[in-house]
């Protein structure tokens, strides 16, 4: 059983007999001494999909629920449903754009790489890889003897995404970048 520090968005828990997918995390830091951290989840219930916040201490325990990953692709959009497939059964599964939420951005027709978190054979979460390679749609220009660590610009990434790059970086470049941070790490 995992602490309440060790819970991110996408897990799924039981709590009072119900399954709830964590879709918020937030971490409140004590000002004062002897105080312990707060972690204040937002969730939402699988099944009536209401939502809820709980806040749980630091060294509380959490029972996870029984859920299986699989290897998923996303396969295409319709209207606000969202179709992704089991690679290994070939399964269809829907999600909606309010259960996508930030990742939508990052994903586009036909991507692969992706893992499934199933409940109950439905699928309930997705997460995305820990870095993706996108094309830089619009960017300043880039500057010529720029160093590496120096400043950094605003780029538009396909889908949407802003992240900040460094001053050399040219506009239609593919760059690597951290999904969870939405930071650059190199040119791909």
């Amino acid at each position: 059983m995992p602490k309440a520090p060790e819970i991110k968005p996408g897990h799924v828990i039981e709590l009072d007999g119900n399954q709830y997918k964590i879709s918020k995390v937030d971490v409140h830091s004590p000002s004062a001494r002897g105080a312990a951290t707060l972690y204040k989840m937002t969730m939402n219930e699988l099944v009536s999909k209401r939502k809820r916040e709980e806040a749980f201490k630091g060294d509380d325990f959490l029972t996870l629920a029984d859920a299986a990953t699989c290897s998923m692709q996303y396969l295409f959009s319709e209207g606000d449903m969202h179709t992704f497939m089991d690679v290994d059964d070939y399964a269809q599964h829907m999600l909606s754009t309010d259960d996508l939420g930030d990742q939508l951005a990052w994903l586009h027709d036909g991507m692969e790489g992706l893992t499934g978190l199933v409940v109950n054979e439905v699928l309930v979460a997705i997460e995305l890889p820990q870095s993706l390679v996108k094309q830089i749609v619009e960017t300043a220009p880039g500057i010529k003897g720029a160093s590496a660590s120096a400043r950094t610009k605003p780029a538009l990434l396909e889908g949407g995404i802003t992240v900040q790059v460094p001053e050399y970086i040219e506009q239609g470049e593919r760059i690597k970048v951290n999904t969870e941070s939405r930071k650059f790490m190199s040119r791909a």
